[in-house]
């Protein structure tokens, strides 16, 4: 029960930085001047919960890896146990992710006039620092940098894609009215970065699983066999991804036409499958990868 609610947290605390870092995306960089405002203001409640759920289940992650490092639930409130884990590479990685989160909480409830700047900023450096826990801090040396670094790389590109397709859906809403212009720029420009992304995620992806578990052939064991249905699931995607961008997208005439409504039923499947992908890689990033 331990280790289930550990990676249930995993999959909350990614499911809130990804918002959270998917709307910043929008309303700091994708979306035109003219729309940003309108972006910020819409997006503020979520970004607030966002980030107080991060912040939150960042804090009990370390508590409960505690008590997986100690004799189970007993350890998790234990003060001697959280010294002890303060002193490995994840504890130490771990307290700072606290520390960021919590001055990206402090930052999406005052609202300072950058504050989606300051929150697309801070939550790509958590990304960052998560590159330096799991298994992508299993190696030293230089070969442990360019892993870090790749892993880095796969976490903001995803965060990018997945992240970008809750507000993608925004944008579709705004562009049947008054703001149909800066939303349509808007989505061009997440398509046109999110080709991007996309390969970013499956090359870095392919790097990270090499660097992990070499050239074995990846059925041979329970880690393998789960990263092979996370590649099953983002393969479904990448080919949703297409058909909205090359098949539906060109076939837009009215603002409430059957592309449209074809096309925002996908990107919900895509929104489904992403969250399974998160769900999957936080199960299997727990386990021996032989």
């Amino acid at each position: 029960m331990l280790a289930l609610s550990y990676v249930a947290l995993r999959v909350i605390h990614f499911a809130a930085l990804m918002l959270l870092s998917g709307n910043a995306l929008y309303s700091a960089w994708l979306a035109p001047r003219a729309l940003r405002r309108l972006m910020t203001r819409r997006f503020a409640r979520q970004q607030k919960v966002a980030a107080l759920v991060g912040l939150v289940s960042a804090g009990v992650m370390l508590a409960l890896q505690g008590g997986q490092m100690g004799d189970g639930w007993v350890d998790v409130v234990n003060p001697s146990v959280w010294q002890a884990l303060a002193g490995t590479q994840f504890g130490r990685v771990w307290l700072w992710e606290i520390v960021l989160a919590g001055i990206t909480v402090a930052i999406a409830w005052l609202r300072p006039s950058d504050a989606a700047r300051l929150l697309l900023l801070f939550g790509a450096a958590q990304w960052i620092l998560l590159a330096g826990t799991g298994h992508a801090a299993m190696n030293e040396g230089v070969t442990g940098a360019i892993q870090r670094m790749n892993h880095a790389l796969h976490l903001l590109c995803a965060t990018a894609w997945l992240g970008g397709l809750l507000p993608l859906l925004f944008c579709m809403r705004l562009a049947r009215g008054r703001w149909h212009n800066a939303a349509i720029h808007t989505m061009m420009r997440f398509s046109r970065y999110g080709h991007v992304a996309v390969a970013g995620v499956l090359l870095s992806g392919v790097v990270n699983a090499l660097l992990i578990q070499g050239w074995t052939a990846p059925w041979r064991s329970a880690w393998g066999e789960m990263l092979l249905l996370k590649c099953a699931l983002v393969a479904l995607m990448v080919v949703i991804a297409l058909v909205n961008r090359y098949v539906l997208v060109p076939r837009f005439r009215d603002d409430n036409g059957p592309a449209q409504q074809l096309f925002i039923r996908m990107t919900q499947t895509e929104v489904v499958l992403g969250a399974l992908v998160l769900a999957v890689v936080s199960l299997f990033a727990t386990w021996e990868p032989f």
